[in-house]
Formats: C-alpha cells, structure tokens, sequence
C-alpha cells in the first residue's frame, strides 16, 4: 500500500467544490468511473449492512426527466454521469439473513458462527427508525463519493435541491423496495463555471475543533 501523501490530500480537496457548470463534452474514462464504482462499493455502512443502491444514470431522456425533478438545474443533464442514492426500505431480517449468508461465503465461516452478532442486529433494527437510519448510512456514501473523485481529478455536484417522490416515480423505485434520497451529478467543469476559482468559504479550525 502507498499512502496518498497528506499535502496531497489537502490540495485535492481544496481543489474540489460544489461544480454548478460541467462541460457535457468531456465524458469520464471507462476506467476512472470503474474506480468510482468500486470506491462506492467500498463505502463502510453500520454493521456493514449497505441499505442501499447507487443507480448510475446516463440515458439521455431519464436524465432529462430527472432534471425537471431537480428544480431545473442543469447539472443533471450535463454531467457525465448522474448518481442517485437510493435506501431499501426492506431492511428486515430476510436482509440481515442474506447478509450474513453473503459474509461467511467470503470470510470463509460457518454462517452459525455469525449467529451472535446476527442477533445484536435483529435487536437492534426494531430500536430504530430503520428509513432515518438508512438515510444516514446514504449520506457517508455521498461523502465517499464526493472525496474519490476529487482524488482522481473528477468534479461532482451534491444535489438535496430534488423532488425525491418524483424521482422516485420516473426510475420506477417503489416497487423496487427502494427510496430516493440525495443525488450526485459527476465529471469534468466548464470553464466558464465561475465558482470553480472561488474562495473556499471555512470557519477557521478554532471554531470548529475542539481537544480534550
């Protein structure tokens, strides 16, 4: 492994910001969106269940749709690709059992051995609001998202500004057990985008941090 240098860290995300113009003609590689999608993949999630689906989407007249949803912005539509994060809301124990099914295939362990930490979390999901819960876990992807790419060059454009209930409607989510809540538009900005050479506006660190 080699660690991405701390500068570097900085730098990249200094260099990032909320793209509010994209440059439809510059399309993202094969290969770096590969590296997105696993990076999504990779998200870590509360007791690693991943309530969710990443629905990547480039046809043209669902983006179109979809930009009608998003109170017209244009991002949707020029992008190179638009992320919409969607929950399960069947987080149940038929999922908490595939899930565990799925973690002693890959470790390689009976699916017994499991069964202790299966039930703290059957004990857990009645606890909770499981679609807040959910909504949470969506957001650290978002995050992930966002941080990924700029490490690759890559812009994105967060997007709460959605009428959730429409997208829900347009990408048939329902039926799907599955639920709209934030999107992401992803590529390259247009030059003539003014904020990309903006000051980054930060409360200094003496406002935010605290050490005990």
């Amino acid at each position: 492994m080699n660690p991405l240098p701390s500068d570097q860290l900085l730098e990249q995300l200094q260099w990032r910001y909320a793209t509010k113009q994209f440059d439809s003609s510059k399309k993202i590689s094969a290969k770096d969106w590969t590296a997105l999608e696993d990076a999504l993949a990779l998200t870590p999630s509360s007791f690693g269940l991943q309530p969710w689906k990443f629905l990547v989407i480039t046809n043209a007249d669902l983006r179109q749709k979809l930009q009608t949803a998003s109170w017209g912005q244009a991002q949707v539509t020029d992008c190179s690709q638009h992320v919409v994060f969607a929950i399960r809301t069947d987080v149940d124990a038929a999922f908490v059992s595939a899930n565990m099914e799925l973690t002693a295939s890959l470790r390689g362990v009976p699916v017994e051995s499991l069964d202790g930490f299966k039930n703290v979390v059957l004990n857990f999901l009645p606890r909770i609001n499981t679609i807040e819960w959910a909504t949470r876990q969506a957001y650290i992807a978002l995050g992930n998202l966002m941080t990924s790419a700029a490490m690759i060059g890559v812009d994105t454009c967060p997007m709460e500004g959605i009428d959730a209930a429409k997208y829900d409607e347009i990408l048939g989510l329902a039926p799907k057990n599955l639920k709209t809540v934030v999107a992401c538009s992803v590529g390259y900005r247009a030059e003539s985008d003014k904020y990309s050479s903006a000051k980054k506006v930060r409360f200094p660190k003496s406002a935010l941090f605290e050490h005990h």
